[in-house]
């Protein structure tokens, strides 16, 4: 069996004198033995990296999308490379705004937003808020009634397009719980409304077609369904969201940040529209750039049928496999480059079956009680996903660059798990 691919681990891996994985200089045997595990470990060097091509390809109108993964040093770091803040709920609002992001640099996501949700977003000056119905601007209006604040806003569309992604993530099709439907001529009512209404400012149109997209044809897809919709509203501003996808195993591949701008950027010029262009990158900004150490508790061999690993986290830190049935590699820290012969099924240690990380990862022969097993392309949605299923205390996250590492998010306690139970 192969080696881990080295193009799924962050930009600063390397290997050290025997034979272990380092990432921005540092050693993550060393991490592990200092925060614990499971711990997540992100390449800062790659994740500016990510946030400078993105803006490379799109401009001042991009945008970080803070749901694959946010603390207070990930919002810092992104705007400090130029980047606006998705955010999709006033939770994510906080964590920017107490990070120092100015509020007119952030864009503010969600299906359903309550009163207290716009009434906060437009308090700061939030730079756009995303209607998503006609629910959504009644609340705006009464909230303007009282007020007079008019925020810049942007109608999502739903444009009817469907990529091919897992049913969950897909958000283009007619049938869909976000945004106004083009073809059932709720878009076009919906500019008609919002157009007249004093209690926004319409700024433009925005769309998204779902998440982990391989394929750039999809987003020129969306545009082209799109332009005979956008081209006569003259307005400014068309974002087309995020969604890009990463590869998570050996043999996937997806477009780069690069890529993707330049194929966007042209079917909109092929399409005849000329508003300034918005995106939303979050998984193609963080996935790559952390992986996840865990520490293995049991070995247990079941011959003629597999071998179960079991290893400290799980449905904790790492959500996805359960609830897409998500694909991602396994590899030993300590001998990062060996042949992995052993193929065994990674699990966690909550009380479920379907706590299953990888069902088929490999590792070498070796692998002991004791040992580090990681999995890589884990800095989305696994930390920003995770839950205290079993009330066990959610891992910590540290940045590591140059040598150093910083933790960024500390590891919780059982006081943590306590602290809103009132007895």
């Amino acid at each position: 069996m192969s080696a881990l691919p080295w193009t799924l681990l962050p930009d600063s891996a390397s290997v050290g004198e025997r034979g272990q994985l380092l990432i921005g200089g540092c050693d993550v045997d060393d991490l592990a033995a200092e925060y614990g595990t499971p711990l997540f470990v992100y390449d800062e060097a790659h994740l500016r990296a990510r946030c400078r091509e993105a803006v490379a390809a799109f401009g001042d109108g991009v945008a970080y999308a803070t749901k694959a993964f946010l603390c207070r040093a990930m919002a810092r770091l992104v705007h400090e490379e130029g980047m606006h803040l998705d955010v999709a709920s006033e939770g994510e609002l906080a964590v920017a705004l107490a990070a120092g992001v100015p509020a007119e640099r952030t864009v503010l996501h969600g299906n359903n937003k309550s009163d207290a949700e716009l009434q906060r977003a437009r308090s700061v000056g939030v730079g756009r808020i995303v209607v998503d119905s006609f629910d959504e601007l009644d609340r705006l209006e009464r909230l303007a009634a009282v007020d007079g604040r008019v925020p810049r806003v942007l109608l999502r569309i739903t444009p009817g397009i469907e990529a091919h992604t897992h049913d969950f993530v897909k958000t283009g099709q007619d049938d869909s719980k976000f945004g106004f439907g083009l073809a059932a001529g709720d878009a076009a009512r919906a500019v008609e409304r919002a157009s007249a209404s004093p209690a926004v400012e319409l700024v433009g149109i925005h769309a998204h077609i779902g998440s982990q997209v391989f394929v750039a044809d999809f987003f020129e897809q969306a545009i082209a369904a799109l332009a005979p919709f956008v081209r006569p509203l003259e307005l400014p501003e068309l974002s087309i969201g995020g969604g890009l996808g990463v590869a998570y195993v050996e043999g996937e591949s997806a477009p780069t940040l690069s890529e993707w701008g330049a194929a966007v950027r042209h079917a909109c010029t092929s399409n005849g529209i000329t508003a300034r262009l918005l995106t939303e990158p979050g998984r193609a900004i963080a996935a790559s750039a952390a992986v996840t150490l865990y520490r293995v508790g049991t070995i247990k061999a079941l011959p003629g049928i597999r071998t179960y690993v079991a290893c400290d986290g799980g449905f904790i830190d790492n959500p996805r496999p359960a609830l897409y049935g998500s694909g991602y590699e396994t590899f030993v820290p300590r001998a990062v480059t060996a042949d992995r012969t052993e193929v065994v099924r990674l699990v966690g240690k909550h009380c479920e079956s379907g706590d299953v990380l990888v069902p088929e990862g490999r590792v070498t022969a070796d692998l002991a009680v004791g040992d580090l097993v990681a999995t890589p392309v884990t800095g989305a949605y696994g930390h920003s996903m995770g839950s205290n299923y079993n009330k066990l205390p959610r891992p910590a996250v540290v940045f590591v660059a140059d040598g150093d590492a910083r933790l960024v998010v500390r590891a919780e306690t059982h006081a943590d798990l306590l602290r809103t139970d009132l007895g």
